[in-house]
């Protein structure tokens, strides 16, 4: 395939649940419109494998991730809310405040087999249903049927949010928050993965490295201004100028003829008749 032949630039980005990528579409697509960038949504363990595999350029992942040749860059932190139903005893409490963990330990909890939380070799508080949920999507299911309790990320209860259903934040030591980060292959750092790592750190047009950044003005206009400046400087006066306007020169020559005229009515006098002696 020859250069005139290749397919134009394009930007792949991958997402999982819960985070929103509208913006920074929103602002590649104005720094770069001629750049098409499309968006596929992936479930969260699928994610890492998409990427090193090449199917994206780059994604939203929730951490932690196996980083064999990935790079991540964390961006934010999740709130974890417990969801309930909305006539449950949680739901009475103010959705300011909180619910401690150990509050749930009465409660059956749900544990979806996809839990975007890390809980280490733990499990989440209060007593383990007898079976585990495939998705975070039957848990809320089940959640609306009054079979337990679900804890997941405040975006992820946002995403499912129902008329019958609600959240509260959850408080505690042991309880897990997710981190989301930008990620992509390590070797597969190109100008355009550069480019949406700007956005998303908020660099301005003028400061991004990459192709939205504007062209840097020639120097020479600099160089054309300052020697501007250099030939509209006024000239500096003559030395020796009159302060009455004339110059020093035409001043000499008007004090002579004063000196001669001086002169001359002295010698008119002594060219006179003598007077007479009395």
């Amino acid at each position: 395939m020859t250069s005139s032949e290749a397919s134009p630039p394009s930007f792949r980005l991958a997402y999982v649940p819960g985070v929103t990528p509208a913006k920074w579409v929103r602002i590649w697509n104005e720094r770069l419109p001629d750049v098409p960038l499309s968006l596929a949504q992936l479930p969260p363990a699928d994610a890492p494998g998409v990427l090193r595999e090449l199917g994206a350029d780059a994604g939203f992942v929730r951490l932690p991730i196996d980083r064999t040749d990935l790079s991540a860059i964390p961006l934010y932190t999740e709130t974890t809310v417990v969801v309930l139903p909305k006539d449950h005893l949680f739901a009475a409490v103010e959705a300011t405040e909180e619910v401690p963990a150990e509050d749930l330990a009465d409660e059956v909890v749900l544990h979806p087999l996809d839990d975007t939380l890390d809980w280490g070799e733990g499990r989440p508080p209060g007593t383990p249903a007898k079976e585990r949920p495939a998705t975070t999507a039957d848990a809320i299911e089940l959640v609306a049927a009054g079979v337990g309790l679900l804890l997941v990320p405040q975006s992820l209860a946002r995403l499912h949010a129902r008329r019958d259903l609600t959240y509260r934040t959850v408080s505690g030591d042991d309880i897990p928050a997710s981190r989301v980060a930008l990620s992509w292959r390590e070797e597969e750092t190109t100008e355009l993965v550069e480019e949406f790592i700007g956005i998303v750190r908020g660099r301005t047009v003028n400061s991004s490295r990459g192709r939205g950044a504007p062209a840097a003005q020639p120097q020479t206009k600099r160089a054309e201004k300052t020697g501007a400046k250099k030939k509209s400087a006024p000239a500096r006066k003559p030395a020796g100028k009159n302060p009455r306007g004339g110059s020093g020169g035409s001043g000499a020559r008007n004090g002579t003829k004063g000196n001669k005229g001086a002169k001359g009515g002295r010698g008119g006098g002594k060219g006179g008749k003598p007077g007479r002696r009395s």
